[in-house]
This record gives structure tokens, C-alpha cells and sequence, in this order.
């Protein structure tokens, strides 16, 4: 656990891979919507060790990458698990996303910045670790997490590998074209440029864009829009081997069938 901000305490796993080598790549790998961390790293709701049946939405994806060898660092997001709002753990709500987006908008500021900054006072702890190479980190966003990874990679050249899944589209396609949870919208922010235009800040670092074909949270006509917009700032760039995409047949989920091997080579080159 780490102290994001006064009275702001952000509990995270770490997932070491059981190995004889001594200093590993890192991923900092952040939750969508759901029970939080705990789905990352294959736990049940209630913290007790997850069976051996359906895996859910997140596919234990942090139980992916360390086997692969990667140290992950999996944060419990403002609003989610055990960061929710007491009245909302009494109720049983799923999480505090509405009541604490609203709290900071009134404040003039916003939930996904609180977010951002502490993904980015994460990175900073990551480095303080023996075990983790310095040079070599990755960031990992499904879904609600994949805004955060979005906007982090953006702002810290310090990510050097970013995979989204389950988010990477257009805000018209996307949170303009349908009722999200209040955490998606940021005022102001389409002065700036639509979320590819975003996302371009990027390159040329490694990115990989997941998304299933059937999702209907972040529709594919969006995804395929960003594609393209990426795949053209990355050949401007010079930098098309660094840029990659899988659209797999499904929903609104993690696959990983190639961005985990993906990850694991982007930082151990």
C-alpha cells in the first residue's frame, strides 16, 4: 500500500514470477469495471482463492503475465473493491464511480485525473523495487482501465510497452454514442482532439490495441477508426513494427491470445 495523497491510501498486489532470475520486466496492470484488483490476480470477490471455473471478463490476466515472467503490479482503482465509498460496500454496490465523479467535478476536477495520478505515483514505487528493471515497463488497461493506461502512457515516457483491450475507439463511436459510467467523461477534453488523437501521443513507444468484434461497450466501428489513425501516425513515424492490433471474435472482455506474448518480447528486447 502506498499514500497516493493525504488520507488517499492505494492497497496494490505484486506478482512475482517463481524463478531462479533475479531482476524482471514490469507491468502495471489496471481493472475495468467490476469486484476490482482481485479479479486481475484470479481472487474471488471476497479475497479467497478463485476456482477452477469461468474466469470472468478479466481472464486472470495478471496470472498471465507473471507466469510469463513478468513482475505485475495490479492497483485497487479509486472507486472500486475495497476503495469504495462505505455506503456503498453496506449496499453492496458494485462500485462508487457516480458519487465520487460527481464529488470531484463539483471540486473542479475529475475522477480519471485522481486515477491517472496514482497509476503514475505507481510507477515511481514500481522503480523502487530491486528486482525491477528499470527501463523496462509496461502498462496493461481493460476497459475502464484502459482510459487510465490511455492517458498515463500519454503523459510518461517512462512506459515504454502499453497494451488496451476492451477500450481503444472514438468518443462519438463510443461515450457519445451511448449511457457510460460517469468516469469516462472528462470536460473539455474534445478541445483537445478526439481519442485517437489522444492516443497518437504515444508513438512511437510500443503499443497493441485488443478488442473483440462483438463488444458493445466499445463498438468495433470505433475500434477500426482508431486502428487506422494509429497505423498512419506510426508509419509517419517510422515506427510500424512497434504498433500492432487483434481483433478477436467476441464480446467485451480480455483475450490476450497475442498481446501477452506480445508484452513479454516488447520489454525483454
Amino acid at each position: 500500500m502506498f499514500q497516493a495523497s493525504e488520507g488517499l491510501s492505494v492497497p496494490f498486489y505484486v506478482l512475482t514470477p517463481h524463478t531462479t532470475v533475479h531482476s524482471f520486466s514490469s507491468v502495471l496492470a489496471l481493472h475495468g469495471h467490476g469486484y476490482g484488483s482481485r479479479e486481475l490476480v484470479g481472487l474471488n470477490k471476497d479475497g479467497t482463492e478463485g476456482d477452477e471455473g469461468e474466469p470472468g471478463i478479466h481472464q486472470q490476466l495478471a496470472v498471465q503475465l507473471v507466469k510469463k515472467g513478468l513482475k505485475v503490479f495490479v492497483p485497487e482503482i479509486l472507486g472500486f473493491g475495497d476503495r469504495r465509498l462505505s455506503k456503498d460496500k453496506q449496499e453492496d454496490n458494485s462500485s462508487s464511480c457516480f458519487s465520487l465523479a460527481a464529488a470531484f467535478l463539483m471540486s473542479g476536477s475529475t475522477i480519471a485525473g485522481m486515477r491517472v495520478y496514482e497509476a503514475r505515483r505507481l510507477v515511481d514505487i514500481m522503480s523502487t523495487f530491486s528486482d525491477v528493471r528499470q527501463e523496462k515497463v509496461g502498462l496493461v488497461g481493460f476497459s475502464g482501465g484502459g482510459l487510465i493506461a490511455g492517458l498515463v502512457a500519454a503523459l510518461d515516457s517512462r512506459v515504454q510497452a502499453t497494451v488496451l483491450t476492451g477500450f481503444a475507439n472514438t468518443f462519438k463511436h463510443s461515450i457519445l454514442d451511448r449511457n457510460h459510467c460517469v468516469d469516462n467523461y472528462i470536460p473539455d477534453i474534445l478541445s483537445i482532439g478526439e481519442q485517437p488523437d489522444i492516443l497518437r501521443l504515444i508513438a512511437p513507444r510500443k503499443l497493441f490495441i485488443e478488442a473483440g468484434n462483438e463488444d458493445r461497450v466499445f463498438p468495433i466501428e470505433g475500434v477500426e477508426e482508431a486502428v487506422s489513425q494509429l497505423e498512419a501516425e506510426y508509419q509517419k513515424q517510422g515506427a510500424m513494427d512497434h504498433f500492432k492490433s487483434d481483433i478477436f471474435q467476441g464480446g467485451h472482455t480480455i483475450n490476450g491470445r497475442l498481446f501477452v506474448d506480445w508484452l513479454k518480447e516488447a520489454l525483454d528486447k
